[in-house]
């Protein structure tokens, strides 16, 4: 039970628990403001997560399906799971276990048919999407996109989204060399790793999962907590080669990229 303070007057007699509420609140705005000083950012950005702890959670939905490419899921989770207030949930279309593309298993999904909604829907990629492309699948992804705050992708994820009519007009990201396949669905082909546009954000092939999750949470709860979680991550990529795009390989690196994911080299244009 609450104990009571009593200064003389029934106004200003509060709950142990409304003073602790009051003081956070208060410590909160002063954090802030030191935040926007020291970052240079507004007040309001810096107490987003702040704001957003007094509303109920926000609620992540991400698809995936077998043969679904695990580090899409994974470096866009990793953030998502630890930003203030918010829900991951883990589906698929059957629900159950499901295997990665490179044989990691994932634990027990929720089945997608059962979601009523969510606050943003995600669609990894994979090497194999013939499950999400079946009539019934489609039709509960424009469902739950219908009322989403955001509809979101990662690498060719977006051409699922696009075989569910979601993307026509819009422009979206995908895997390099599976870009030009977008518009078949009406969408239009940005090259940038991350694209927002209007409710509809996309990030590139699989890595780019990172830098598209950390832009989200940078909307979702201001700049200052996207950057902690990406400090949290150690996020600062230093690779050991320069040939992370197709432009920027050696053309003997091009060339046995040729040899070795020939349909992937075709579909690209190389």
């Amino acid at each position: 039970m609450d104990e009571k303070f009593d200064n003389g007057s029934d106004a200003m007699r509060v709950t142990q628990n409304e003073a602790k509420r009051f003081y956070s609140r208060r410590d909160a705005l002063i954090l802030g403001g030191i935040a926007a000083t020291v970052v240079g950012l507004s007040p309001l950005d810096a107490l987003a997560a702040e704001a957003a702890a007094d509303s109920k959670p926000f609620e992540v939905l991400f698809v995936l399906y077998p043969k679904f490419t695990l580090q899409d899921f994974a470096g866009a989770n990793e953030v998502f799971a630890r930003l203030s207030n918010v829900k991951v949930r883990i589906v698929s279309p059957e629900g159950g276990s499901i295997i990665s593309d490179t044989n990691v298993v994932l634990g027990e999904t929720g089945k997608l048919s059962d979601v009523r909604s969510c606050d943003l829907l995600c669609v990894p990629g994979g090497t194999d999407r013939s499950s999400m492309m079946r009539s019934e699948v489609q039709e509960v992804l424009r469902r739950l996109a219908a009322d989403a705050k955001y509809v979101t992708s990662i690498c060719n994820g977006s051409l699922i989204l696009g075989a569910a009519g979601l993307l026509k007009g819009k422009r979206s990201a995908c895997h390099w060399a599976q870009r030009s396949l977008l518009k078949q669905y009406g969408a239009i082909v940005d090259t940038a790793r991350v694209v927002k546009d209007g409710r509809y954000m996309s990030g590139g092939g699989v890595t780019a999962g990172i830098d598209f999750a950390l832009s989200v949470a940078a909307e979702l709860r201001g700049p200052v907590e996207a950057q902690v979680i990406q400090l949290l991550m150690e996020y600062a990529p230093e690779p050991p080669f320069q040939s992370g795009s197709v432009e920027t390989a050696p053309p003997e690196v091009v060339a046995a990229f040729k040899k070795r994911f020939g349909s992937l080299a075709t579909t690209a244009g190389l």
